[in-house]
């Protein structure tokens, strides 16, 4: 599952030069993109006929693995493009006002996460099961960002960090004996879905940490080092190519890693039974806990595209950006969106009250023998992209409009 960045208000007004406009445009058209990319992915969560496992190469099938493995773009951009939007903020900020704001807006994305959007996901109002995933992570990353910042910790110094956890945490996968404690599990190498990190609470509770915090931080902070890239003065075609360059390289790195199995990800790939299995297995890198491959694999076209975004401006595209104006007010309500059109689906093919909550799934009104097709999943995702839209545009209007202080935090 994946999550929206979080952004600030803007950095300039309407009046402000069109180059600025055009700028903030480009990163609201790449939000929107994996927006609604990304909500393909929750509707297969809740939706898809049996659940079968997308990644596993002995039972998918390319629609399949290529349905999750697009998805697989939405989370590293949206924690990146969170560190770009605070250093936006910080420029028009002091030190403490920025510091101020990265712990208020960090510890509203934590409590949204464990309260809104759980029971979003689970459709269990009695939140047995917390999933700390993107929003948290974001958050959590915020809290930290906002320490270094606070204490006037150089951008240069926090982005030698964002560096160095970048490249260097999956050298821990050679360290034995780490796993087995819960905390390093929280920080470093979450289990995921395999949902060996978990934290038993009294009353039939648990809290499944899914987004290990240390390794997305990390996308954050570099995000936050980028973020002057987009001051405003800053010669666009410099920027276009520092962002041309900088994803062609990622690419590159990836695909040398990747090809010998050199290292930054825990599951090497291998020939498989044709040609589109083996470049399955190629691009199938670890999500959970996020690996080195992983963020290359998805960073570096998402700085191509941001590149390419700068550039390109019509009627569809204009679309595409009213996702991306109000992200997290999207974010939590698809949920909802989703969990409306499942339980609507869930009794008219028949199923019963008794058969809401299973032990097949931690999500609520996911029997064996619910769900619908490949095909129709499809059809879903793209009711839920059209519901979605008359909200979104209304409510980038309105906070186009308004200046009250709460809009910031949604």
């Amino acid at each position: 599952m994946a999550a929206p960045t979080t952004t600030f208000p803007p950095r300039t007004s309407p009046t402000n030069s069109s180059i600025q406009r055009y700028r903030i445009e480009s990163i609201d058209l790449l939000r929107g993109a994996v927006m609604i990319i990304m909500a393909i992915d929750h509707c297969r969560d809740h939706l898809l006929k049996g659940s079968p496992r997308p990644m596993d190469m002995a039972t998918t099938t390319p629609l399949l693995f290529f349905t999750r493995w697009i998805t697989h773009f939405c989370a590293p951009v949206f924690v990146f493009l969170s560190g770009v939007s605070a250093s936006l903020a910080g420029a028009r900020r002091t030190r403490r006002q920025l510091t101020s704001l990265l712990m208020t807006r960090g510890l509203w994305l934590i409590l949204v996460e464990v309260v809104l959007i759980a029971i979003g996901i689970t459709l269990d109002p009695g939140l047995h099961t917390i999933m700390l995933q993107v929003i948290w992570a974001i958050g959590a990353s915020m809290l930290l960002l906002s320490l270094l910042v606070g204490l006037r910790v150089p951008r240069v110094a926090i982005a030698i960090i964002g560096a160095v956890i970048f490249l260097g945490h999956n050298a821990f996968d050679y360290a034995g004996g780490m796993d087995s404690q819960f905390i390093w599990r929280f920080l470093v190498s979450a289990k995921g879905f395999d949902f060996h990190t978990v934290l038993r609470l009294p009353g039939h509770h648990t809290i499944l940490v899914v987004y290990a915090l240390l390794p997305w931080t990390a996308l954050m902070l570099l995000g936050y080092a980028a973020g002057p890239i987009y001051n405003q003065g800053f010669d666009p075609v410099r920027r276009r190519r520092l962002l041309n360059q900088v994803g062609v390289s990622l690419i590159v790195t990836f695909i040398i890693l990747r090809a010998f199995n050199l290292y930054g990800d825990p599951s090497p790939w291998s020939v498989q039974r044709n040609a589109v299995f083996t470049v399955m297995s190629f691009l199938d890198v670890t999500k959970y806990p996020c690996s080195l491959l992983f963020m290359l694999m998805t960073l570096g076209p998402a700085l191509i595209a941001l590149a390419v975004a700068e550039r390109v401006k019509n009627r569809f595209t204009a679309a595409i950006v009213a996702y991306g104006n109000v992200p997290f007010f999207f974010y939590v309500i698809h949920w909802y969106v989703i969990g409306a059109i499942t339980i609507t689906l869930f009794y008219l093919q028949g199923f019963h009250s008794a058969q809401v909550a299973t032990a097949r799934s931690f999500i609520h009104f996911d029997p064996p023998g619910f769900g619908v097709s490949l095909a129709g999943l499809y059809g879903v995702w793209a009711l839920v992209i059209i519901l979605m839209y008359r909200p979104v545009k209304w409510f980038s209007r309105y906070k186009r409009l308004h200046r009250k202080w709460w809009l910031s935090y949604v």
